[in-house]
């Protein structure tokens, strides 16, 4: 791959720029300096450096984002900040795409990625991926929940839903009346699912976050709006919960 194309694709420089660095002596391959910067390098194998500072070439990258509320998941808005709003000049160089939606005022897990397949293999309707939410409900949430959830909830639009697993992890009296917090594991994607599914039994959601997406949970250090690659062992857990062998 030519060394102007890899620094383009990187965002570290356009091709003008690159062809610059080069002239001014500033690019070497494998210690040696080089002038052109239209020469083809070896990726994967060889060694380059701009202004002292190795490249890193990838193909694709895979960041796990805390997604905070007010954000919409989407690659561009004219009115909202999106998702990619978050991300540094050095990763929006790749065009990652966020992996499925999670509402404006939901927060929690978001897999951002420009690796199309994977994508693909994570929201197949097939593969019931599942994904897991803590939630906070206006309402007492009891044993009868649990059982409607297990057998699937009719929605508003008449569709009944899959199985789903409900865990009350508290219920309490809260100023405005009863309350539960709850994680409710769910292997669809409808549109505002979990609010509807808990609409459907007389309850509403206040607090929605996604921990959890097939085998990949949300890291507990990273803050709201914070992000970072996925280390080698999530993305080996991730491929293995799409049935992916790679």
């Amino acid at each position: 791959m030519r060394i102007d194309k890899i620094l383009t694709h990187l965002g570290i420089a356009t091709r003008s720029e690159a062809k610059r660095l080069a002239r001014a002596g500033l690019i070497r391959v494998n210690g040696e300096i080089v002038k052109d910067s239209g020469r083809k390098v070896d990726p994967e194998r060889d060694r380059l450096e701009v202004n002292g500072e190795p490249v890193h070439y990838r193909s694709y990258i895979y960041l796990m984002l805390n997604k905070p509320p007010g954000v919409i998941s989407a690659t561009e808005d004219l009115r909202e900040r999106t998702v990619l709003d978050l991300l540094s000049k050095e990763y929006r160089a790749f065009s990652p795409f966020p992996v499925g939606r999670l509402d404006k005022d939901t927060e929690g897990l978001l897999l951002l990625t420009n690796d199309g397949q994977l994508a693909h293999r994570l929201l197949s309707p097939k593969r019931h991926v599942p994904k897991v939410y803590y939630a906070e409900i206006e309402g007492f949430v009891g044993e009868q929940d649990v059982v409607r959830f297990k057998h699937g909830v009719e929605l508003d639009d008449g569709y009944v839903t899959l199985p789903a697993e409900l865990k009350i992890l508290e219920t309490f009296e809260g100023p405005k009346g009863p309350c539960s917090k709850i994680e409710l594991t769910i292997v669809e994607g409808k549109f505002h699912q979990v609010k509807r599914m808990f609409r459907a039994v007389g309850k509403k959601v206040t607090y929605l976050k996604r921990i959890a997406m097939g085998n990949l949970r949300l890291d507990p250090t990273l803050a709201l709006g914070q992000y970072r690659e996925l280390t080698d062992l999530e993305m080996r857990e991730l491929m293995e919960g799409t049935g992916d062998d790679h």
